[in-house]
């Protein structure tokens, strides 16, 4: 087997490879048992906080 290793070669693997780690990340966040977490996360930004200046 001739195992042709050129530059285009590895960017097509660099890609396909990128492609499976994006839709990981994607199905993960987007996952039911992550919800929980996010929504209480995503609030932190709106609550009061005792040392915030007025």
């Amino acid at each position: 087997m001739d195992l042709n290793l050129d530059v285009n070669t590895l960017r097509v693997v660099v890609t396909l490879l990128s492609l499976v780690a994006f839709i990981g990340i994607v199905c993960w966040a987007w996952s039911r048992k992550n919800a929980a977490a996010f929504a209480e996360a995503a609030q932190l930004p709106l609550l009061e906080d005792d040392r915030s200046p007025r």
